[in-house]
Formats: structure tokens, sequence, C-alpha cells
């Protein structure tokens, strides 16, 4: 068996290549063949629904700690029983606490009380901000996210932290179904203001078997939510970066 691998990692964003001639081997080992320096980390999924269950399974399988959180944990033990001793289940306190890294995936309208309830547990921390508005609710919440982006009204609310935008233009499915090829990565959109949380979420992309596209600060995150072109594109990152009027990545 032969493979290569090219990752480049930066503001920019990051390739990644990989193509294997004969036999399988998993994301998880070729992760640790091809990037010796891989930095296993702490990850605490907030809402682990369809789209945080499947990325954190992703990152389990590519060897970070995870554990998946929910109002109602005790559903989630079936789905962690398969993922071995690297995952496992908590309240929603529980995972803010013990993630280094956070991933928010919640109804939007939970934001504001889980901002005031985590407070003191995600301050200084990355948050991955997956969470998207509704498209047509007139609360106020909504009406606040319409006017003045997704991203920037979810770091109001989840004050203290390092919020980065991720997760939330792209379908579970399609980042499962990306993990698990070996080319025509899904292209994942990605915007935020702090340069170091943006560069761990390149790599927390990238482990998840995806290629990250920064697009710019938390402002420009709009180009990504529902009704912009980014919005659930679910395409490979050249694509992605046409239809978000980006130049090609070299």
């Amino acid at each position: 068996m032969k493979f290569s691998r090219r990752s480049v990692l930066g503001a920019a964003g990051a390739m990644v290549s990989v193509s294997l001639l004969n036999g399988m081997i998993s994301f998880t080992a070729m992760a640790d063949a091809l990037n010796p320096t891989f930095s296993p980390k702490r990850i605490g999924v907030i809402g682990a629904g369809w789209l945080g269950g499947t990325v954190g399974s992703v990152w389990v399988k590519a060897g970070h700690e995870v554990m998946f959180s929910s109002r109602h944990p005790e559903e989630l033990k079936s789905m962690t029983s398969k993922l071995g001793e690297r995952a496992s289940v908590g309240t929603i306190r529980e995972a803010a606490e013990f993630g280094d890294v956070l991933l928010f995936a919640v109804p939007y309208a939970a934001l504001p009380q889980l901002g005031r309830e985590l407070a003191e547990l995600i301050r200084g921390k990355v948050v991955l901000d997956a969470c998207n508005s509704s498209a047509s609710s007139s609360d106020a919440l909504t009406q606040e996210a319409h006017a003045k982006g997704d991203a920037v009204t979810t770091a109001k609310y989840l004050s203290g932290a390092n919020v980065i935008r991720a997760f939330s233009a792209v379908d579970a499915t399609a980042v499962e179904a990306s993990a698990a090829r070996t080319s025509n990565k899904l292209g994942v959109p990605i915007a935020g203001d702090d340069p170091k949380a943006v560069q761990v979420a390149v790599q927390l992309v990238t482990d998840a078997g995806c290629i990250p596209v920064v697009v710019g600060k938390l402002a420009d995150a709009t180009r990504f939510q529902r009704g912009g072109p980014g919005f659930r594109a679910n395409t490979n990152a050249p694509e992605l970066r046409r239809l978000l009027n980006l130049p090609a990545q070299s």
C-alpha cells in the first residue's frame, strides 16, 4: 500500500490530498501516519443531535477525546458505546467543562440561556458555532441574527468565548461521506476574528475529513449562513471558493 498526503494549514485554509494505491486504511491510522504532529484535543459537543453527533463521532475516530451532551444525555449512550474509550457522555455543563474546544450544535433560540448558564466554563475557549437562526421566525433573537448575522449574534450571547463559525453550512451526511472517502473532500467554510482560534478550527475541520475554507471575519460568515451562496452547498473546496467569490487555492 502506498499513499501520500499534503496538508497546508494557514489563515487562508488548508489543502489535503490523499491517494491510496492498494487496500484500505482507516482515517485514524492515516492521520497518525501522515501527521506526526497531530495534537489530540478534548472536545465538548453541546447538542449531540444529527450534526453534533456525526462530527463528534468522526473526531473520535480521528483520535480526539469527545464528550457528547444534550438535555437528555442517557439517550446518547447507545451511540457512544460503539465509539470506544475516547467517547463519553455527560450533561451540557459537564461537556462544557470537559472540552478545551467546544462545538455548539443546538437550536439557535437556546444560545442566550446557554451563554448565561455556561459563562464561566466557555470563557477563553474556542467555540465552533454550528447554530443557524430560523428562516421565518419573527422573535427578537431571530430578527437580531438576520440583521447582524448569525455568527456575530452568537458571539454576543456566548460572550467571552473565541467563537468561530464552522460546520454551520454543511449537512451531517456530507461530513460523514467526506470522512469516508479519499478524494473530492467536502469544503467547509470557516469565519472568525481570532487567528489562533481560526487555526484550531482549520485543524478540526481537516481532522473531520474535510477541507477548511477560511472566508474571513465573523461578520463575513453571512456569506454562508441561510440565504447566502455557501449555505448547504455541500460541495468540494474549489467549487465552494468559486461560489463565495474567493481566490482559487494554489
